[in-house]
């Protein structure tokens, strides 16, 4: 028998990468139910990603379900909704009928990687890094959404006469949610498509004519603690209010209240996202790192420095799935710290190209130092070594921007993994803190539908609240460190050089 319904909390839509999370949270933001689903991953051609919509939807839908009812069914009423999503993958659908026309292209696909060097060779990179905060690379929106229109069959006529409606995977959410009534997104998920001016706070005529978009397809552009509109009755029982959206890196930088210039925040999921809030001021790299949005309230941006690495815990998935070489990706942290070393194996894990600070969508993964007496456990623990090195070269990109962080919060599923944290650390040479709440982007999500209902304090309030859960110290000799690093950079070099 269901409980009389008495207490306020939060619904979190988190979908991800690889699977679609719900989590409720309660008035003082602790989790309180839960459910998670995976979904396919396809790959059609080297280096292609894609996700079929309608397996996000159905996911999304049936988490957020199951959660919602284990919350009601402990007494809780949701009074709202946050979503926080997967970046820069595209989707464009039939406006009428919100029937998706290809799938989703995945923010990992490298399809477009041709596209973006004939159009370095004829536009000017810098121009539109000054408006987008982003670098010409197929990593983001803008030449996934022309590669469809251009080979679905009759997709640029419709989309040109209104016919179509493009959106990152929000977008596509909350249409479906809102049985059509909303074609919305919010500020940082528009400032990842190459399309958004991010100081004028716009989608920018030029670039529209640079990528060829049309401004048709696209959708309003809110703040990310907003109404972005309100779920038909019929898909949780009752309609619901949704009132916070933000990608997903930045809805975690929200959920570790990374709110103040200078803060800073690593997640590890499928890829590795470190960002560094600047606040009101935007920082222009030299080092091609990203400016980005990390919120917008009350019509008010808030900017952020940020490095993304496309592979992290998608290595460990690799080693499972793809080669066997692991029964289950929580084994790894012991098998890497039985290992004394890491008998110079050196994992370079480009399977989809490699972003910040290289931007070479061209690179492919490769595997160095493999002798006779290599191990499965030197796969395992060289693949955990990559995401600590690649993190080691997003900071080296930022010092040498003028930026150098004294410690790093972390989250993401990888980090449940304390042998990863410590050699992070250790990689860093500063501390390295895991929150209470390791499901920060959820967190930031909801964090974003209860501060426009007033469940939830201020930021400054929220900020203090934080509390670390571990803290990681560094620990390695200094010329064991340097060693590592030279080693990775020459591994790094290889791969690079083609």
């Amino acid at each position: 028998m269901t409980k009389p319904v008495t207490k306020p909390a939060i619904l979190a839509l988190d979908q991800g990468t690889t699977s679609s999370r719900a989590i409720v949270f309660d008035g003082h933001m602790n989790p309180i139910a839960s459910a998670q689903s995976e979904f396919a991953q396809i790959y059609p051609d080297d280096g292609w990603v894609e996700h079929d919509p309608e397996a996000i939807w159905q996911t999304s839908l049936d988490t957020a379900r199951a959660a919602l009812k284990a919350a009601e069914d402990k007494g809780y009423a949701v009074t709202a909704i946050g979503i926080t999503n997967q970046r820069e993958t595209s989707i464009i659908w039939e406006r009428k009928t919100g029937k998706p026309i290809y799938n989703a292209i995945v923010w990992q696909d490298r399809r477009t990687a041709d596209i973006c060097a004939q159009l370095k060779q004829r536009v000017n990179e810098g121009d539109i890094n000054e408006k987008t905060g982003l670098l010409l690379d197929p990593y983001f929106s803008a030449t996934k959404i022309a590669w469809i229109l251009d080979h679905v069959p009759g997709a640029r006529e419709k989309a040109n006469s209104g016919g179509l409606a493009f959106g990152t995977v929000d977008s596509f959410l909350i249409a479906r949610l809102t049985g059509g009534g909303r074609h919305v997104t919010d500020a940082t998920n528009a400032s990842r498509t190459n399309l958004y001016n991010i100081m004028t706070g716009e989608w920018d005529d030029e670039l529209l004519e640079i990528f060829n978009v049309p401004a048709a397809i696209l959708p309003k552009v809110l703040d990310c603690s907003a109404d972005f509109g309100t779920t038909t009755p019929d898909i949780f029982g009752r309609p619901i209010p949704i009132f916070g959206v933000a990608g997903d890196q930045q809805a975690a930088a929200i959920g570790q209240a990374c709110f103040d210039a200078g803060d800073i925040k690593s997640t590890y999921g499928t890829g590795c996202f470190v960002m560094l809030s600047t606040g009101t001021a935007r920082l222009r790299s030299k080092n091609r790192l990203l400016s980005t949005i990390a919120y917008q309230i009350d019509g008010a941006p808030s900017y952020a420095l940020e490095g993304s690495i496309f592979i992290a815990g998608a290595a460990m998935q690799w080693l499972r799935d793809g080669i066997g070489v692991i029964d289950d990706a929580g084994q790894s942290g012991a098998i890497a710290g039985a290992q004394e070393s890491n008998n110079g194996v050196y994992m370079v894990p480009a399977f989809t190209g490699l972003g910040a600070p290289h931007w070479q969508p061209d690179a492919r993964g490769a595997i160095f130092g493999i002798t006779r007496d290599t191990t499965r456990a030197d796969f395992v623990r060289a693949a955990l070594e990559s995401v600590c090195y690649q993190t080691h070269d997003l900071f080296t990109a930022m010092a040498q921007d003028g930026v150098t962080p004294k410690s790093l919060k972390v989250d993401g599923g990888m980090t449940s993994n304390d042998w990863l944290c410590g050699f992070l650390s250790d990689v860093l040479n500063i501390p390295v803190e895991r929150p209470e709440i390791v499901e920060t982007t959820a967190l930031g999500a909801a964090y974003l539908a209860g501060l426009k209902t007033g469940l939830y304090p201020d930021m400054q309030s929220f900020k203090k609240n934080w509390r670390a859960h571990s803290r990681f110290a560094p620990n390695m000799d200094e010329n064991i460190r340097a060693q590592n690093l030279e080693d990775w950079n020459a591994a790094i070099g290889r791969v690079t050089a083609g």
